[in-house]
């Protein structure tokens, strides 16, 4: 079969397209771009590439079109497969019609932690004995992809986002995912491009709950509001999780752990609980309470949603090995530590550097944000962004990354920086993405953590800060 998709090189689009590969298809693909890492990507796995939007790369005409959210309504190509009578869906709609719909769903939901805690989950499950199938919106480290096919009848692990499936599918993509199991981790209102206000983004979360089956099971965070009461609806078995500690207005929560202290190497010990038994230490490479929940989730999903035996779960997370760009530690240049990071709404921004101050007490911690996702660039969080930052010695804001947002909605990154100030630390507001680099250079020294935080690409700048502290380190040598 030919199946072609439209903004193939997007994080899901291009994770589609290899799964769909390794199902033995053809698959084409066409974008305005091919940058790495996805478009060599693509290749490696066999996808044939087509530059730019263009009604020719529908021809010969391919069995299935798959239009990716990144189109509009006028996209040329889109629209010459739609008005050409093609047969035509979404990205969810591929996964549901191919990979879902005949075999168990573990979708992992939530405003925060989807891709760390469905990587996760994908490692348990194989390291439990399963063959399963994922998809992530990243690159777990303990796999070479950010999909992977799996046994006909085994689980598929899949990060349940809750953005739009296309233009002419305005319903959320984890909608399709036909859950058996899920997890949630958190609700907090987010994407204000597709969800204007809280109430919408509550109504998508609840219609997901509705479509776990009455012999589901959903695994839920207990210290998060929302979430309780959202669960409140479930038609199927609940279990909530927790930390010792957290506030869970009152609801016990079945699966629980308790933080030891931090381990040399940045580890976190967790003394996990399920129904108030003890059921031993896990041993976790990740840093941070965040995490640490995410953890629990993660176990508590593998052994009740898919039988994996809890001490091989519990046993397999120090084999655990991360996921890219998140809490990702790059390089350790003339001294100075330097991760990338993912974070962009100010929960996230705030969890992150909560762990990596607990990871690295000593040394400053300078802190660079991009604020570029749709939420991000407005104002909407205004308020918010101020206190994220409380762990970080310094803040470095770049400028908005969506110049097209009226000024009345968007980001006053200066007014960000004079609260920063207020509380007693110290912040930058940059007008180039140079004066973020001249001001990471500027503070780091010897001993200290930086990390680079934006949903995109951040123009670069890793490579730049890592080069640029390098040659920092090495001047008094040459005086």
């Amino acid at each position: 079969m030919h199946i072609h998709l439209i903004g193939v090189c997007g994080t899901g689009m291009g994770a589609l397209a290899g799964l769909l590969a390794s199902q033995g298809h053809r698959v084409t693909g066409s974008d305005r771009a091919f940058d790495p890492p996805m478009g060599p990507a693509l290749l490696r796995w066999g996808v044939e590439t087509m530059p730019g939007w263009d009604p020719a790369n529908l021809e010969p005409a391919p069995d299935l079109v798959v239009v990716g959210n990144v189109c509009r309504p006028n996209n040329p190509e889109a629209r010459a497969a739609i008005d050409g009578g093609l047969a035509y869906t979404s990205f969810p709609g591929a996964m549901e019609a191919r990979f879902l719909r005949d075999r168990p769903s573990l979708v992992v939901a939530g405003t925060h932690g989807k891709t760390t805690t469905t990587s996760l989950v994908a490692h348990l499950l194989r390291e439990g004995g399963t063959d399963p199938g994922f998809l992530v919106g990243g690159i777990p480290r303990n796999f070479d992809a950010s999909f992977r096919l799996g046994g006909p009848n085994a689980p598929f692990a899949i990060e349940g986002d809750e953005y739009d499936c296309a233009f002419f599918e305005k319903k959320p993509k984890f909608w399709r995912y036909h859950p058996k199991c899920a997890v949630l981790t958190s609700v907090e209102h987010d994407h204000i491009d597709i969800y204007p206000d809280e109430a919408s983004y509550l109504d998508a979360f609840r219609g997901f709950i509705d479509r776990i089956p009455e012999d589901g099971l959903l695994i839920a965070y207990a210290g998060d509001p929302h979430v309780r009461a959202l669960a409140a609806s479930a038609h199927c078995g609940v279990r909530f999780y927790a930390l010792e500690g957290d506030d869970t207005g009152g609801v016990p929560a079945i699966w629980t752990g308790a933080l030891g202290q931090p381990t040399e190497d940045g580890g976190q010990p967790i003394d996990l609980f399920g129904g108030g038994t003890f059921l031993g230490r896990v041993h976790s490479p990740l840093s941070g309470a965040h995490n640490a929940r995410n953890v629990v989730a993660a176990i508590a999903l593998a052994t009740e949603g898919a039988g994996v035996d809890v001490a091989a779960a519990m046993n397999a997370m120090p084999k655990f090995a991360g996921v890219r760009r998140r809490q990702e530690l790059l390089a350790v240049a003339g001294g100075v530590r330097v991760y990338d990071d993912f974070a962009h709404h100010p929960t996230a921004v705030r969890e992150t550097l909560a762990g990596l101050r607990r990871r690295h007490p000593s040394g400053k911690l300078i802190a660079a944000f991009e604020p570029r996702s749709a939420t991000a660039s407005r104002s909407q969080h205004q308020a918010e962004y101020p206190d994220a930052f409380a762990s970080a010695d310094v803040a470095v804001l770049a400028p908005v990354g969506r110049p097209e947002i009226d000024a009345s909605e968007k980001l006053d990154i200066d007014a960000i920086v004079s609260a920063i100030g207020r509380s007693g630390h110290r912040g930058v507001a940059c007008g180039s993405l140079d004066e973020v680099r001249a001001a990471i250079l500027d503070h780091a020294s010897a001993g200290d953590t930086v990390v680079l935080m934006s949903n995109g690409f951040f123009g670069g700048l890793h490579d730049q800060v890592i080069a640029g502290l390098t040659l920092q380190s090495l001047e008094p040598l040459d005086r």
